[in-house]
C-alpha cells in the first residue's frame, strides 16, 4: 500500500512539474508574441511618419522637367548655337562672337521674364539685363564690322570649348519649377557665371584693348547681379 501511495506521489509530482513547466513555455511565448507584435507596431507607425515627414519634405521642392520648361528651352536653344558657331581661334574675335550670342540668350530670358513673371524686383532685375546687354551687343557688333582675325590661341580654343561643356552640364543640374520668376533668377545665375569665365578667358588670352575692357566691365557687372539674384531667392524665391 505504501509502494502505490509513493508511485502515486511521484506521477502527481512529475505531473504537476511538467505541467508547470508547459505552462511557463506557453505563458512566455504568448508574452514574447505580444511584445513581437508591440514592437512590429511600433516599427509601422516609425515607418509611417517617416514617410509622412518625407512627403511634408517632398512638398516643398517642385521641380518641373527641363524640356517642358520655358526658361531652359531659351538656354538650350543658345547653347545649341554657340555650339555650331565657328571659331577663328583669335580669342578676341571668338569672345566676341560668343558673347554676342551668350548676350542675346540673357535677353530672351529677360523678355520672357517681362512677358510673364510677377515678381517687380525680377521684372526690374530683367529691364537692367535687357538694357546692359542690347548696349553691348551693338559695341560687340562695331568691334566684329571691323575686326580682321590674326591671332591665333589654341589654348584659349580648347578652354573656351571646355567651359561650354562644363555650362551646359551645369545648366541640366539645375532644379526648376515652372515659376517664371524662380526659374528667370536660378538660370540667370548659371548663365552669369558662363559669362564671367569666358570674360577672364578674354583677359587671359585677349589682345584688344577695347574687348579686355568689357570683358572686366562684364566681370564686375554680372557678380553684382549675381549677388542680387542669390538674395532674392534666399528670401522670397519661390
Amino acid at each position: 500500500m505504501k509502494k502505490k501511495a509513493a508511485i502515486f506521489m511521484a506521477a502527481f509530482y512529475l505531473l504537476l512539474i511538467t505541467g508547470g513547466y508547459a505552462c511557463i513555455i506557453s505563458c512566455g511565448s504568448n508574452h514574447l508574441m505580444e511584445l513581437m507584435a508591440s514592437n512590429d507596431s511600433s516599427k509601422g507607425h516609425s515607418h509611417n511618419g517617416k514617410d509622412k515627414r518625407s512627403e511634408a519634405k517632398s512638398d516643398l521642392i517642385k521641380i518641373q522637367e527641363h524640356d517642358q520648361n520655358l526658361m531652359m528651352g531659351i538656354m538650350h536653344a543658345m547653347m545649341a548655337k554657340m555650339t555650331v558657331m565657328p571659331m577663328s581661334k583669335d580669342p578676341d574675335d571668338d569672345f566676341a562672337m560668343m558673347m554676342k550670342m551668350h548676350h542675346q540668350g540673357a535677353i530672351d530670358m529677360s523678355n520672357a521674364e517681362l512677358k510673364d513673371g510677377d515678381d517687380a524686383q525680377m521684372k526690374e532685375m530683367a529691364q537692367k539685363i535687357i538694357a546692359a546687354q542690347q548696349a553691348e551687343i551693338v559695341q560687340l557688333d562695331a568691334f566684329l564690322a571691323v575686326h580682321n582675325p590674326h591671332m591665333m590661341s589654341m589654348e584659349f580654343n580648347e578652354q573656351m570649348m571646355k567651359e561650354m561643356g562644363k555650362n551646359e552640364k551645369q545648366a541640366d543640374l539645375q532644379i526648376i519649377n515652372g515659376d517664371i520668376d524662380h526659374d528667370f533668377a536660378m538660370l540667370m545665375i548659371g548663365h552669369h557665371h558662363a559669362a564671367i569665365e569666358n570674360s577672364r578667358l578674354e583677359l587671359i588670352y585677349g589682345h584688344d584693348a577695347s574687348m579686355k575692357a568689357m570683358a572686366q566691365k562684364i566681370i564686375d557687372a554680372q557678380q553684382a547681379e549675381i549677388k542680387e539674384l542669390q538674395e532674392w531667392l534666399l528670401s522670397d524665391g519661390k
